[in-house]
């Protein structure tokens, strides 16, 4: 059986999806995080990186790597608010595309390139990773995290929302629940604290771990009145099973949160110094863009 993560898949679905989700759901390709229950979806999608940014404490002048970048709009955040150099990366060739279009009308000091979050190659280390709602598409996370984790300067941080499972599910449950999401979103859910071993195998600490689930539950309330839209579907005719397979797990989304199966999460950790494995003062910021490989 396929594995459900098959990279061929996500390019596929995000090449040909990305600008109709722009229109249906803005510029952030992620989760809201609704503190009052009120707030629209694009001011609880912005409370969601406001959140993560503010208890990573990205620092003023950062060199950042936004992995698995979506549109670009945590990067043009960043760079707004902290007056951060970011470098986006993505598979999708039409993310890129319209993340440096987004940058180009917002000034922003921020380039996306086409790159395998798997197979990273970068020059400098940076002074912050960031990756929202993406991991969970990768094949070998523990790999990843080492890799990762050799491109952040000593004291630098990783941010990182992602989708999890809860621990000690039953075999029914994860039928139930979590294998629908993994099928549909094309994702592998782990545990939370599997992705504490990986960063801490790799020479990090935790510095703070959230469980966000019932703040964004409701993103899937939304997103159950958005597959409503006509357009949606002519594309799941247009494209068949695997798109459709996609649409049918937005329900799964939701009973992943009701049941308690699925968990949101939120992670942020610190490079030690691999020397003296003691916290390393941040080195002084780089500026300009790490370089992505030429076309």
């Amino acid at each position: 059986m396929a594995l459900p993560n098959l990279k061929s898949k996500i390019v596929e679905h995000y090449d040909v999806v990305s600008p109709y989700y722009y229109k249906l759901w803005g510029e952030h390709l992620h989760h809201g995080y609704w503190i009052r229950g009120d707030e629209s979806k694009e001011q609880a999608q912005q409370q969601l990186i406001e959140l993560l940014a503010r208890l990573a404490k990205i620092p003023q002048g950062a060199t950042v790597l936004d992995v698995g970048c979506g549109f670009g709009a945590s990067s043009l955040y960043l760079c707004k608010q902290f007056g951060a150099t970011s470098t986006g990366i993505t598979i999708s060739q039409v993310q890129v595309e319209m993340a440096n279009a987004a940058a180009g009308r917002e000034c922003a000091d921020a380039r996306f390139c086409l790159m395998d979050a798997e197979a990273m190659t970068f020059d400098e280390p940076f002074d912050v990773l960031w990756s929202v709602e993406s991991i969970s598409h990768y094949h070998d996370r523990e790999r990843f995290f080492a890799s990762a984790a050799k491109l952040l300067k000593p004291g630098g941080v990783f941010a990182i929302t992602d989708w999890f499972k809860q621990p000690d599910l039953s075999r029914s449950e994860i039928r139930k629940y979590i294998q629908p999401i993994e099928q549909g979103m094309f994702v592998r859910l782990e545990e939370i604290g599997h992705y504490e071993d990986f960063l801490r195998a790799s020479g990090m600490e935790i510095l703070r771990r959230e469980e966000l689930t019932k703040h964004c539950a409701k993103t899937w309330d939304l997103c159950l009145e958005i597959i409503g839209d006509k357009t949606i579907w002519a594309l799941a005719v247009k494209y068949g099973g695997n798109f459709v397979r996609y649409l049918n797990a937005f329900r799964a989304m939701r009973a992943g949160f009701s049941s308690g199966a699925f968990v949101y999460g939120l992670l942020v950790a610190r490079k030690l110094d691999q020397a003296t494995r003691v916290e390393s003062a941040s080195l002084p910021f780089r500026s300009g863009h790490a370089d992505c490989p030429a076309d």
